[in-house]
């Protein structure tokens, strides 16, 4: 929600978000109310450098002069407004590592959590290859340490590597330029480093999982927890973005914290479902549960709290493949008409009924840590189906995707979510937000806003600053439901059939497959 220059109440204090998200970072001021009063964004271009299929990579620096764009543009129309903030916190996008030598400047590029090359896999001993394979994950265990970039550059990079003083998060490497302090969120650390979840500390050398990333404590900081300061914007970074020199900065969460937070999650009967290039299913809960064997809970935006979370790595990064592959004469049409091409696309798959007349999608297109021999997959083709028709099967199918990992989560968890909270661009089409409604058989509701992630770090920073006297005091100041979406009990039906007699069989079915395509691509 914004509000006119005559809504805007001088004297409360107000909070500063800085939101770097997979393609653009915006900068916001929120007051208490949950309102937007100002807010800058800048899309990145291009989204990511490759200098080979599968490589995303950037300059740090290249994300710091977006964000100086818009803190500088922030200042210039809303000084006054900067001069209320009283309170700040960042959130970044996760699973991105930043590798600075002594002087603490980065000695290569970052590579992005979109980034799809593995390292060569180095074996483990014989301790961790017997207790990875007694407890069956051994090949969640491979994976997780042929995708950890240290090990990466270690190999393909020894020079750089000989460099490396400190392996840290991006959103490290952004407040350190922010306050000059070399420190971060725990819950930031989500991704490949060898953090401990339970206690927000870094595992030991001597622990099981620590094997798996082998990365040198001397390479990692010292982390905060979040509500904690984690410091001030320093009279340097003040003059370069034009932000209050002193302002605090706390600690609080990545993207997907912030947008759970943001949507109002902070019980296990709600759960927020993030439809963004990552889709990803959380359920906030005071006890620590891991939603399958070795893949953790993470820390929270706030304090003791956790997210259980389920996720698809290349989730709506699906719907920009296959409008880029087969939507051309949609893109054209979208244009004429002044919308967004998606919508057009939404609008189309309205009109073909729930299931797809039978048209299934297994919606792996990326390697995930839940199954990392499993590949996309469609069946069902028949000489109805249009290319529609498989759009709509890919929203069905990332929806029965999140909805698997989403029944045993709840399972683990001993308790039954009554209500589901969308953020993410997918979140903006009721077409979308009734089709999960119908699959997961839950009312579905949008807040006020589509910058959750930007709302959720405002509530933390107030919490952080002592504005609100608990969670639930600030998000029902902050955080308005304005539409929901109820359940078709006809749509029910057809998609809980098509779950459990053909979605739920394609990956064990499939899987020698699967197996052997990977020894085919080798």
């Amino acid at each position: 929600m914004f509000l006119t220059e005559k809504m805007k109440t001088k004297t409360e204090p107000l909070a500063l978000t800085i939101d770097f998200g997979t393609q653009s970072v915006r900068v916001s001021i929120f007051n208490r109310r949950g309102e937007i009063l100002a807010i800058k964004k800048q899309v990145y271009t291009p989204t990511y450098e490759s200098a080979k299929p599968g490589y995303a990579e950037h300059h740090a620096s290249f994300y710091w002069d977006n964000l100086k764009q818009v803190t500088l543009a922030l200042k210039k129309d809303h000084p006054e407004l900067l001069k209320q903030v009283t309170t700040a916190a960042m959130t970044v996008f996760r699973g991105t590592a930043i590798m600075l030598d002594k002087d603490k400047k980065p000695v290569r590029k970052v590579i992005l959590w979109l980034d799809q090359r593995l390292a060569k896999f180095e074996p483990f001993s014989l301790f961790h290859n017997i207790a990875y394979h007694f407890l069956g994950l051994y090949q969640t265990a491979k994976l997780n340490s042929r995708r950890t970039m240290a090990r990466w550059v270690r190999q393909y990079e020894p020079e750089t590597w000989k460099k490396v003083k400190y392996y840290v998060a991006l959103s490290t490497y952004f407040n350190y330029l922010l306050t000059d302090q070399l420190t971060d969120s725990a819950a930031n650390m989500i991704g490949h480093y060898p953090l401990d979840f339970i206690t927000s500390k870094w595992y030991k050398p001597t622990h099981i999982k620590a094997a798996v990333f082998n990365i040198p404590l001397s390479m990692l900081v010292p982390l905060k927890k979040p509500g904690e300061l984690l410091g001030r914007i320093t009279k340097m970074a003040s003059e370069e973005l034009g932000l209050p020199e002193g302002l605090p900065i706390y600690a609080a969460g990545p993207d997907k914290a912030a947008e759970t937070l943001g949507t109002g999650c902070l019980t296990n009967d709600v759960a927020n479902l993030s439809y963004g290039t990552s889709v990803s299913m959380t359920v906030p809960s005071k006890v620590y549960v891991e939603p399958e064997p070795f893949l953790p809970g993470y820390p929270s935006s706030l304090p003791n709290l956790y997210n259980i979370e389920v996720h698809i790595n290349r989730g709506y990064w699906m719907i920009s493949w296959f409008r880029d592959n087969f939507a051309h004469k949609e893109t054209a049409e979208a244009m004429i008409d002044k919308m967004a091409v998606e919508e057009k696309l939404n609008q189309q798959m309205m009109k073909i009924p729930p299931g797809s007349e039978g048209l299934v999608l297994s919606p792996y297109w990326g390697p995930g840590l839940r199954r990392p021999e499993a590949k996309g997959a469609i069946v069902g083709w028949s000489d109805v189906h249009t290319k529609v028709h498989l759009y709509r099967a890919i929203v069905e199918g990332i929806a029965f995707g999140i909805q698997e990992g989403f029944l045993g989560m709840q399972k683990r968890l001993k308790h039954k979510v009554k209500e589901i909270r969308v953020s993410g661009g997918g979140s903006k089409s009721d077409a979308i937000c009734q089709i999960t409604a119908d699959i997961f058989n839950l009312p579905v509701s949008r807040v006020q806003t589509n910058e959750t992630s930007s709302l959720g770090t405002a509530i933390a920073a107030f919490l952080a600053s002592g504005d609100f006297a608990s969670p639930e005091a600030a998000v029902q100041s902050m955080v308005q439901v304005s539409k929901t979406f109820s359940p078709n009990p006809d749509a029910v039906k057809r998609y809980q059939y098509l779950y459990h007699k053909v979605y739920a069989k394609i990956y064990p079915k499939l899987l020698n497959l699967y197996r052997d395509l990977i020894k085919f691509n080798q």
